[in-house]
């Protein structure tokens, strides 16, 4: 149950909401834009006082739709507005970006539930015993892998709450700062992909999801790391808050093999190497020891694949097309035409993208109420069809243009840019401090997280590189996704019950699999189909209070108002982030895209605003819709599976600080925005 403070602040909030409408709106002379205005302010206070979001947007929209349309026709006004009703609903219905989100929900479910997250934190508590705080560092890192996996912050910061919170407190961790660990690294799930934010901002903005998965790499695991080094500080500073671990907690047992060897030497690669090439060791056959060699080698192995694939790509020959006869002269000229995977067209790499399916204007054959201009022309970056360019071709019809024409590929490859060097030389750097390190424990601890995490890495490298690489579209990658954390589940329960050797044999293992995976696939259909069904529903109440909006011209008059002020570009995301912060206390992030979102992205083209880059940052921004009372769902999720004695108040307290890293993480990203769009521009040539 909500505290008597934060209930205050709720009908606080809403009652200055009341008083400016009932104080500033000119009920003398009251417009269609003015009614507007009103729709928007009511939808706030109706969602803060608990009423359905997704119905509420229909209920509001059609009611003052009705009544636009009444002013125009009285005697048509109900069929119009169901016709508006129902054109919506099926604009949102044929989405295709929209076909993803209950593929990777359903991926996230599965993950949660392959039993893999309770080894992954155990052996990130190994791996991280030395260093202050290192449960609270365990967690982070934790949050952060499972969120590549799922972008479900419940689950995450349930789950968490379920494993390390218990962890921390009994270790002695002050319960505030437990709390906001376990709060900010689940929240992680809402910027790092496959974030679903991501894909409905997409769906609302007609951005590109791939180009938003990739340019959101960077900035998620900045923030992670911004959360590292608080609490590593902050254990520094003030020991008593996080108490190091107990040398008992810190043992990890070596077999027997390893005995013998460890008494040779320190370092486990060296004395693995040793013992391949000629030395013997006691009870430990030649394979063995190979085996073990391998698995050392394992983090150089994928360094160089990794930097193998990057060269390629990197490097990769420039496609040319023949365009001779086609009026463009007889060179061959090089068309930077990338698969504009979110919705299956073609769309130049200069960032002018073919929209999807519009939820959000209203249809052509619906009469405007009286008073409302037609349409203007759009901008460029708008929800329009692209203006002409120099040439007189439409930029979402080059694609077009070109596609009879004969393609060639150059077989030179480009030259290596100075930046894969540098990156190159930082891994070497990084292999040899690791090598050099790499004692038996070390190998020991190494050797369970390859078995908790090396299957979901594989997983994540299998669902995002394919997306960000452009060998599939979202969707296509999320069906994979799913299929794999259903084989992944699978996998992990038969190897717990491989492990109990308690079901006799392979047959009864099998079995005993098969009886846990029903209970597994039934939950997380369920679950995935309630997930899914609100966020649909939200798109049909978003489409239709849009609509409703945009016929009263309320969109016109915010646009009117903020173009009086005659704001730099700084001056306005200044206030657009403000907002968007401010808006996070009452509402979730859900409500905040499907509402406000169409309202500032007509006004971006005006300040020249890249629509990618103002995506990173209203998902960075709406972190804070997690962590800021009173709505604060993060909170909510931890109480739910704290112990009785931590109080909604300690958490909410622990959240502040992680609240403050946020606002210096989007201070960095606005600052430097080479963070968020540095991949997208390498890849994709933005």
């Amino acid at each position: 149950m909500m505290p008597r403070k934060e209930l205050w602040f709720g009908f606080g909030l809403m009652a200055i909401i009341v008083i400016t409408i009932l104080v500033f709106t000119p009920w003398g002379h009251l417009t269609n834009g003015h009614l507007g205005l009103i729709m928007l302010a009511l939808i706030v206070v109706a969602i803060m006082l608990g009423f359905p979001t997704a119905f509420t947007l229909m209920g509001l929209g059609m009611f003052f739709g009705w009544l636009a349309y009444r002013s125009s026709d009285p005697a048509m006004a109900v069929q119009q507005i169901l016709d508006l009703m129902v054109q919506r609903a099926y604009g949102v219905m044929s989405n295709d970006v929209l076909i993803a989100v209950p593929l990777f929900v359903f991926m996230g479910y599965l993950v949660e539930r392959a039993a893999l997250i309770d080894k992954l934190f155990k052996s990130l508590h190994l791996a991280t015993a030395r260093v202050p705080g290192s449960l609270a560092v365990a967690t982070i890192i934790t949050c952060a892998i499972f969120a590549t996996a799922t972008g479900i912050v419940g689950a995450v910061v349930t789950l968490m709450g379920l494993l390390a919170f218990p962890a921390m407190l009994k270790a002695g961790y002050n319960v505030k700062v437990s709390a906001g660990a376990v709060t900010a690294g689940g929240c992680l799930g809402i910027l790092i992909p496959p974030s679903v934010l991501l894909i409905v901002y997409g769906a609302t903005a007609g951005v590109s999801v791939v180009q938003l998965y990739a340019g959101a790499f960077f900035p998620g695991f900045m923030l992670a790391g911004l959360y590292i080094a608080y609490v590593i500080i902050l254990a520094k500073w003030k020991p008593e808050l996080m108490p190091p671990l107990k040398e008992s907690e810190r043992h990890v047992p070596l077999p027997g093999y390893v005995v013998p060897l460890a008494q040779r030497g320190r370092n486990a690669l060296a004395g693995l190497w040793k013992a391949t090439t000629g030395q013997t060791v006691p009870n430990a056959p030649r394979q063995t020891i190979a085996g073990q060699l391998i698995i050392a080698l394992v983090p150089a192995i994928s360094v160089i694949a990794l930097l193998a694939v990057i060269y390629m790509v990197a490097t990769a020959p420039v496609a040319k097309v023949d365009t001779s006869g086609m009026g463009f002269g007889d060179a061959d000229i090089a068309v930077p035409v990338e698969p504009d995977v979110a919705d299956g067209r073609l769309a130049p790499a200069d960032g002018s993208f073919t929209e999807p399916p519009d939820t959000q204007a209203l249809s052509a054959d619906l009469p405007l109420p009286p008073g409302a201009d037609e349409p203007a022309a759009a901008e460029p970056g708008t929800n329009a069809a692209p203006a002409a360019d120099a040439r007189g071709t439409a930029p979402g019809r080059l694609a077009e243009a070109v596609a009879p024409a004969a393609s060639q590929t150059s077989d030179e490859r480009l030259p290596v840019p100075m930046w894969y060097w540098v990156t190159t030389g930082v891994c070497v750097a990084l292999l040899v401090a690791l090598y050099a390190a790499w004692t038996w424990v070390r190998h020991e601890v190494f050797k369970m997280l390859l078995t908790s995490f090396f299957p979901l890495a594989v997983l994540i490298l299998m669902v995002l590189g394919s997306i960000v690489f452009g060998l599939s579209t979202p969707t296509e990658a999320a069906a994979v996704g799913a299929f794999g954390g259903f084989l992944l589940a699978g996998a992990y329960r038969f190897v717990s019950h491989w492990g109990d050797r308690s079901d006799g044999g392979v047959f009864g293992i099998s079995i005993a699999t098969l009886k846990e995976l029903g209970p597994i696939l039934r939950d997380s259909s369920f679950l995935t189909a309630k997930t899914s069904a609100m966020v649909c529903w939200l798109f049909v109440g978003s489409a239709i209070f849009s609509a409703a909006f945009a016929l009263l011209g309320g969109q016109e008059l915010v646009e009117k108002w903020v173009l009086s002020l005659d704001m730099t570009p700084v001056q306005f995301m200044i206030l657009a982030q403000f907002i968007i912060f401010i808006l996070g206390w009452p509402l979730e992030w859900t409500e905040i895209i499907v509402i406000f979102m169409p309202i500032f992205i007509p006004l971006l083209p005006h300040f020249n605003i890249d629509p990618l880059f103002f995506g990173l940052l209203v998902a960075l921004n709406l972190q804070t819709a997690f962590l800021s009372p009173p709505v604060a769902m993060a909170a909510f999720y931890l109480k739910g599976v704290a112990p009785p004695y931590v109080t909604l108040n300690q958490i909410f307290a622990g959240m502040m600080p992680f609240m403050g890293i946020q606002v210096i993480a989007l201070i960095l990203l606005y600052v430097f925005p080479e963070i968020g769009l540095w991949l997208p521009s390498v890849v994709y040539g933005r």
